[in-house]
């Protein structure tokens, strides 16, 4: 049987050392459903999470009620918004939902600040988590500010889809995941259905004309 502490230096490289370890080593394992809601804006940042499998959203809910999706937590992955609340004392602004089934383990607060002090590899491991997420979300940003929105939904599109050129998810789901708003993604997907590059049917969308996508899509990754 694999211990905790063999998955954590498996999923998180370098996180391991001999000051480290005896706090990890008390981790335990937290199955959550689909759906499960992590965190809340307002509330205190209990622990470090560490993802095994599946992956959370991390949203934003302006003002308006339109969502915004930050980023996903993955496995080897850290979340910038409760990296922020252990080291900064700030509570939460977004909400993290599961997305899919998730496994993942919780570093306490208290464990969380004495290694962040006492481990450099522990320390190292985090800041450069937290660099990377913020490049994350700077990318974020900077789509949602910069490239349009045909450009963003075709990207979507290709790199949603599986091998067949299929997937499923709901209007509302592409546009919190591409920064935009229900309406506007419900006409742009008209439109590229009626120029034959996709097809779709009640949250089912078939991908029709990948070339086409890929032009729309342009500049923008793939």
């Amino acid at each position: 049987m694999v211990s905790i502490l063999d998955e954590i230096a498996k999923t998180y490289p370098g996180l391991v050392d001999d000051i480290s370890r005896p706090h990890l080593a008390r981790l335990k394992h937290m199955k959550l459903p689909a759906g499960s809601v992590l965190f809340r804006p307002g509330d205190a940042a209990t622990g470090f999470v560490l993802v095994f499998a599946g992956h959370v959203g991390v949203y934003l809910t302006g003002l308006n009620g339109r969502e915004l999706r930050l980023y996903a937590v993955t496995a080897g992955a850290s979340c910038i918004q409760t990296t922020l609340g252990l080291m900064g004392g700030e509570t939460y602004s977004g909400e993290a939902v599961a997305e899919t089934d998730v496994d993942l383990a919780l570093i306490p607060a208290p464990d969380f600040r004495q290694l962040i002090e006492r481990s450099s590899s522990f320390r190292t491991f985090v800041f450069k988590a937290f660099g990377a997420r913020m490049s994350d979300v700077t990318h974020t940003l900077e789509q949602i500010a910069f490239v349009r929105v045909e450009a963003r939904l075709a990207a979507y599109l290709l790199n949603s889809a599986d091998a067949h050129g299929h997937l499923t998810a709901t209007q509302q789901v592409i546009a919190t995941a591409i920064g935009s708003v229900r309406e506007v993604i419900s006409r742009r997907l008209e439109s590229f259905s009626k120029s034959g590059v996709i097809s779709q049917e009640r949250g089912q969308i078939q991908i029709v004309d990948p070339v086409a996508l890929r032009v729309l899509a342009g500049d923008f990754p793939v």
